[in-house]
């Protein structure tokens, strides 16, 4: 570890407060310890943990730094006890639970994903957060498999092009709502089967008319709220209502007769606070099911825009003003 300095540049707001607080200072480099290693950073996704994080809503877990990011690419540049020492000067991505917004961040090994010549170090930090995230919740918790139809809503965030991305891949139907008629042909563009304009069209009655009134085997909502119910209503028989954030509130009131008569699930995660070995067996998970379409260049994430790590409080206006298609990456190096 000669090579590396001792401090580094970092965003670690002392407080919470507006984008204003994410100006750069001098952190202490981290050390590797069992089963981990330490990354020099190339470039960080940013995410809506960050910004809620930032606001003093989203504490890290304990044992994460108070530094911002969740997702970085770069390569491998020192080793802790249990791995090897040749996975130095590799090039990986990993799913992080903090520390990526800095010029070194530490990382569970088994969460890094090498990085194939098909993808460059900003379209590979921006996919381990929400490909992570999508691969978990709409395909192991909502069980969506071939023919499915699925209804994601913020079908131009990070989350909802990852979405459509993968669904293509995977023979899903993915019907996504927007904010705008322009989100909603960026949607289709992308390749979502269709996309709703929710500021004109109730997405409850357009979801009964895509699907013939048969509605949607799988919801993917972050929105939480009053959409519940109303996502409840574009549920196929036996269909599955997966939560992954709460935009809208943190509390629903759902027909428990319509849930039981339907046969529905509903079901939520976090992924954030769960272990490194659960993170570790989607990362391996991945690399059998998703990698290969990475590596052959049929998967990229959508790039709305890149910052420098200097200019995160803009990436972060960026972020909260909402007018994103895809995710906002932090370039480091």
């Amino acid at each position: 570890m000669d090579s590396i300095p001792a401090t580094m540049t970092a965003i670690d707001p002392d407080q919470p407060g507006g984008p204003e607080v994410l100006a750069p200072v001098q952190r202490p480099v981290p050390v590797p310890g069992p089963g981990e290693v330490l990354v020099r950073v190339a470039a960080t996704g940013v995410n809506r943990p960050d910004v809620m994080q930032r606001q003093g809503k989203y504490p890290p877990p304990p044992g994460a730094p108070g530094i911002l990011g969740l997702e970085l690419s770069g390569t491998i540049a020192a080793v802790g006890e249990g791995v090897d020492a040749a996975q130095i000067g590799q090039p990986v991505c990993a799913l992080v639970a903090g520390g990526a917004y800095a010029e070194y961040a530490v990382a569970p090994f088994g969460q890094c994903l090498p990085v194939p010549p098909a993808l460059s170090m900003i379209e590979a930090a921006a996919l381990p957060e929400t490909l992570f995230t999508v691969w978990t919740n709409l395909f192991e918790r909502a069980y969506a498999t071939e023919g499915d139809s699925v209804l994601v809503h913020g079908g131009t965030s990070g989350i909802g092009t990852m979405a459509i991305l993968l669904g293509k891949l995977f023979g899903l139907t993915v019907i996504v709502t927007c904010g705008s008629a322009a989100k909603c042909r960026a949607a289709l563009n992308l390749g979502a089967a269709h996309a709703i304009d929710y500021s004109q069209d109730d997405f409850v009655e357009r979801v009964k008319d895509i699907t013939d009134g048969q509605g949607v085997q799988a919801v993917l909502d972050m929105v939480g709220g009053d959409y519940v119910p109303r996502n409840l209503q574009c549920l196929a028989e036996d269909g599955r209502h997966v939560s992954i954030a709460v935009q809208r509130g943190a509390s629903a009131t759902v027909p428990l007769f319509d849930i039981m008569r339907r046969r529905l699930t509903l079901t939520g995660s976090t992924l954030r606070a769960r272990d490194a070995a659960f993170k570790s067996l989607v990362a391996d998970e991945l690399t059998r099911t998703v990698w290969p379409h990475v590596e052959a260049g049929n998967l990229k994430p959508v790039i709305d825009r890149v910052f420098r790590l200097a200019d995160a409080a803009d990436a972060h206006r960026r972020m909260e003003a909402g007018d994103h298609v895809g995710k906002i990456v932090l370039t480091v190096e």
